[in-house]
């Protein structure tokens, strides 16, 4: 006897395979991984920032963005919560702001939640960027949000901001960007200073250019002899001269990690506090440092209390 036919499906639907269906995906996984992504944090905001795309999805190069704003995140948060704790409010300048992904992400996941008059700046030399940063945050409606157009110079004077800032941060801020935002955190006395710099080369021009002089009677001329050597070791002894520049000021300073090797090469991560500290010794050893490897012609740049 010939066999059976199956029969067609009703509605024009396929015929049931007996397996049981698939549980549908719950809405969060038209994102990645949750865990990427810090509860309470507006989608909206990571949507108008590019690290989520139109339909919440993240590529890897977000998710590292992502993760190296949040990993600094978790340094700055006690130093905003210990201002709030001792002054009732917050201000933060971000000075080489950009697109101002650090000021948008500590806003939404601190400020926005104060309901004070805590106040976050952000301060970049691009005109078009401001603009598009002052539009999101209207958008958003992050009414304790400024971006100003202005050079370090101005900033310090300018009547848009305050005559003391409580944080300064500023995060990648290239070459001699960051020396500047320093300049600008002493001039309006802050008490935590958070700095990522990047692509220090001005001390290694300097170095570079009196190498021959220098060679002649310091034997330490051959740790930055060679031309990556130079490179490299002006970009260290940058950031070490910041340090005793703070110190020399005052301030008490750690220097971390931001995040692992495998996210970015200039991960150094510089947290300054103003504790009042002697400044004497930091002060004098920098002079030394300045003297000893050819830089004297530095010292305005990285000028102390005692200056």
């Amino acid at each position: 006897m010939p066999a059976k036919s199956p029969k067609p499906a009703k509605s024009g639907k396929p015929a049931k395979s007996g397996k049981p269906a698939k549980p549908s995906a719950p809405a969060t996984s038209a994102w990645t991984d949750p865990n990427d992504i810090r509860p309470g944090q507006s989608i909206e905001l990571l949507k108008a920032l590019h690290i989520l795309t139109r339909d919440g999805k993240m590529n890897q190069d977000s998710r590292r963005k992502l993760k190296q704003v949040y990993h600094l995140f978790q340094f700055i948060e006690p130093l905003l919560e210990d201002v709030k704790a001792s002054k009732g409010r917050v201000s933060l300048v971000d000075h080489g702001a950009g697109k101002s992904y650090l000021g948008f992400i500590l806003y939404d996941l601190f400020f926005k939640a104060l309901r004070d008059d805590s106040h976050i700046y952000g301060i970049e030399t691009r005109e078009e960027l401001v603009a598009t940063s002052r539009e999101l945050a209207e958008r958003l409606e992050f009414g304790g949000m400024s971006f100003l157009n202005l050079s370090v110079a101005d900033s310090i004077t300018s009547p848009s901001l305050p005559e003391t800032i409580d944080v300064v941060t500023a995060l990648h801020a290239c070459n001699t960007a960051t020396d500047d935002a320093i300049r600008f955190a002493l001039a309006k006395q802050a008490r935590h200073i958070v700095l990522v710099p990047c692509c220090q080369a001005e001390v290694a021009a300097v170095l570079r250019k009196n190498k021959g002089v220098q060679l002649a009677g310091n034997p330490l001329t051959e740790i930055w002899r060679h031309p990556i050597h130079t490179r490299e070791f002006g970009s260290q002894v940058t950031n070490v001269l910041r340090c005793l520049q703070l110190e020399a000021h005052g301030y008490q300073v750690s220097v971390t990690e931001l995040v692992g090797w495998e996210h970015s090469m200039k991960n150094e991560l510089i947290v300054a506090q103003y504790k009042d500290l002697p400044r004497r010794r930091p002060a004098e050893r920098l002079d030394n440092v300045l003297e000893t490897l050819g830089l004297q012609e530095m010292r305005e740049r990285f000028f102390t209390a005692q200056a």
